[in-house]
């Protein structure tokens, strides 16, 4: 057996039941009986005896193609602004990736630089060692 938890009862909770019905449920079931009302009524005007159904076929295709038209449009205009946006950019960038570039060939350098001098220390002792074992090694 589940114990059931009493609902909250304060205000909020309370206000926020009444905000959920009145701004959530009734606009979505208010919109569903007003295409199901529609549907009905395309479905009487076009198969009554004197509907047209290539007409209505037409204007179905109609508004069916208008929201992927529109799609289509927006994603052209930013596609466009895209590559004009580059064309511009590639204009601009050549000077200053040849300044990055430098920048970072200089920053390689110093970086091999301080690394040889770091590293220098270690190679002196262990050449020392390397010659001290090769002296008293030979006999």
């Amino acid at each position: 057996m589940k114990a059931k938890l009493p609902l909250p009862q304060h205000d909020s909770y309370l206000r926020h039941r009444r905000q959920a019905a009145s701004q959530i449920i009734v606009p979505v079931v208010l919109a569903a009986l007003l295409i199901i009302a529609f549907a009905v009524l395309i479905g009487l005007a076009t198969f009554r005896g004197d509907g047209d159904v290539a007409r209505w076929a037409s204007i179905s295709a109609i508004w069916i193609l208008i929201p992927i038209m529109l799609a289509g449009m927006i994603f052209l205009a930013v596609l466009g602004g895209l590559a004009y946006l580059m064309g511009r950019l590639l204009g601009i960038l050549p000077a200053y990736t040849k300044q990055a570039q430098d920048l970072t060939y200089r920053i390689v350098s110093y970086v091999k630089r301080f690394s040889e001098t770091a590293v220098k220390p270690v190679f002196a002792i262990d050449e020392i060692g390397t010659t001290i074992k090769a002296i008293f090694g030979r006999r």
